[in-house]
């Protein structure tokens, strides 16, 4: 649905030339939640913003939906691309109603077909239109008021959203509600996201795709999986920080890990199965007897043993270095036995 190919943005400072994004290269799929995150001055905001032409690209090309975004009308463009930011962005003189409808009014929706979708809209987002709809914006928290803003975004069924760090002025608990409204909302109405964050737990909370920049580069473009169990650089790891291994565990699914079934199946095994990622499913790790190694079953789609995990291999995906050396000896293992307990 979008790509960047070797887009740069250069400015001109006094004569000097600074490259805020320098060779950046990325696609993000149809239906896709891709994250842009970086520290301050990375190049994240200014990349998001090329894609709608807030910001006109220096060198490369940048195609939506296989056209290229320079040749198309900007005003086509920009109402085929929801663009949400912080505190909402809302008209403090229009109603709720009349806010989610600026673009459709724009497009000559008739009154009715307007508020007909407003409605809808406002359910969506979980504000009940009967209470919320005639409200003005200084009538809401800041949480509604970023909820409003997505519903706007969403009004005229935009294929792209645009989200420049929507939760990053409400307070803590409110950002962890919106972020997880978030995900439902996107499982049900399937939209292409770009979302700029520089908070790394809500990348992994949100993202299908992370893009890390740093220094208006790419570091790492992938899955969150990816980063956490390839990153590509010491700089990856750091900005990752301290909850590296803990955020392995939720994004290890045990199916990754299981070898083919070699083994026969012990009476007293629990077998889990695979779709379970591990936080779930680690509560319920068993020894098996049988077995060289002790660990865990997992299953396949059937419910039927299809691999099987040793600890050792589990331990070795959270990067902690329980047990790194795979020749370790019998005292190593039982070490090991005893870091990660049978429950």
């Amino acid at each position: 649905m979008i790509t960047l190919d070797h887009v740069s943005k250069i400015f001109d400072s006094g004569g000097q030339e600074i490259r805020a994004v320098d060779d950046v290269s990325f696609e993000v799929a149809e239906g896709e939640l891709a994250v842009l995150i970086g520290p301050s001055g990375s190049g994240k905001t200014t990349t998001m913003r090329m894609i709608n032409r807030l910001e006109a690209v220096s060198e490369g090309t940048i195609t939506i939906d296989g056209r290229d975004a320079t040749a198309m009308n900007l005003v086509e463009l920009r109402r085929n691309i929801g663009y949400v930011i912080q505190q909402g962005g809302l008209f403090p003189h229009f109603t709720v109603a009349e806010n989610v409808s600026v673009v459709p009014r724009l497009m000559g929706w008739s009154k009715g077909k307007r508020r007909e979708r407003a409605e809808e809209l406002l359910q969506l987002v979980g504000l009940d239109p009967s209470i919320f709809a005639e409200r003005y914006p200084r009538q809401l928290s800041g949480g509604q008021q970023q909820r409003v803003g997505v519903a706007r975004a969403l009004a005229a069924d935009a294929p792209i959203i645009l989200m420049d760090e929507p939760f990053g002025a409400v307070d803590p608990i409110t950002r962890n509600q919106l972020q997880r409204w978030l995900r439902r909302i996107q499982a049900e109405v399937h939209k292409t996201i770009v979302f700029v964050t520089h908070d790394i737990n809500e990348a992994f909370l949100l993202g299908d795709r992370i893009v890390l920049m740093n220094d208006g580069a790419i570091e790492q473009n992938g899955h969150p999986a990816d980063l956490l169990r390839h990153p590509a650089s010491d700089f990856v790891r750091e900005f990752i920080g301290e909850e590296f291994a803990l955020q392995a565990l939720e994004h290890t699914f045990i199916a990754e890990l299981a070898k083919p079934n070699s083994h026969e199946v012990s009476s007293d095994a629990v077998v889990l199965p695979g779709t379970l990622s591990v936080p779930a499913a680690s509560r319920e790790l068993t020894h098996t007897d049988n077995t060289d190694d002790d660990g865990f079953w997992v299953s396949n789609d059937d419910g039927e043993p299809s691999g099987y995990v040793t600890y050792r291999e589990f331990a070795t995906v959270l990067g902690e270095g329980i047990v790194s050396d795979a020749e370790a000896d019998d005292d190593g293992e039982e070490e090991l036995s005893d870091a990660i307990p049978a429950q």
